[in-house]
């Protein structure tokens, strides 16, 4: 008898070893999945008129290491979500193609404007408007854990494929950034709902929001 006992405690503590440790903010999480994109969405993504389609893959992937980068910054106060250390395997995993989106999008900018200069501050605009649309507060729960999901996919991406992730998986990231609360006590639990900040042009006075012109996020 006590042989069997220590056979079946041996065999949970080693289902339990094996088992990934994650964090859980709610019982039942929200569920923030949906389409892939295309990297052409109006609102969500920053515009690139006249963008190729390998520029516009290049544009998803740099979307993609920005929010995995908001996430290693703003989430670290949830250790069990790996946020840093997934960011920092990503970074190094998906160097070149990383590396190759980057190119390929100063390359965008150095067409669509007349001088170096011009072009370089264009990209750094472009920039910072990718990082401020995946910056939240209310639904900050929200996002870290969706993120966390996210780039442990990405380390587990082939090499070369992270635009097909970024494909797949930005619209999600996106959808965490409204603020939503526990799903598994249905109606009887309040969910306020928080607008994020839309990418429009017409929306961005230079590098900053313009609530007069965009009041109403989404």
């Amino acid at each position: 008898m006590m042989w069997r006992l220590a056979v079946l405690l041996a065999v949970t503590l080693g289902m339990t070893a094996a088992s990934p440790a994650a964090a859980q903010f709610f019982i039942k999480s929200p569920d923030y999945s949906g389409e892939p994109v295309r990297g052409d969405e109006p609102g969500m993504f920053v515009e690139l008129p006249g963008a190729t389609e390998a520029e516009l893959r290049a544009s998803m992937v740099w979307s993609l290491r920005a929010a995995l980068n908001v996430s290693a910054l703003g989430c670290d106060f949830e250790p069990m979500l790996m946020t840093i250390p997934n960011y920092n395997a990503v970074l190094l995993d998906h160097k070149a193609e990383l590396a190759k989106s980057f190119d390929t999008l100063g390359k965008y900018f150095a067409r669509k404007n007349k001088t170096a200069k011009a072009a370089t501050g264009a990209f750094d605009k472009y920039q910072t408007r990718i990082y401020s649309g995946f910056t939240t507060v209310y639904a900050q729960y929200n996002f870290c854990q969706t993120a966390a999901n996210v780039g442990r996919d990405a380390i587990f991406t082939p090499r070369g494929e992270l635009g097909t992730l970024a494909a797949n998986r930005l619209r999600e990231l996106r959808n965490s950034l409204v603020a939503r609360g526990e799903q598994a006590f249905g109606a009887r639990i309040y969910l306020r709902t928080i607008p994020i900040l839309r990418m429009d042009p017409e929306c961005w006075k230079k590098d900053r929001f313009d609530f007069k012109k965009c009041p109403q996020a989404y």
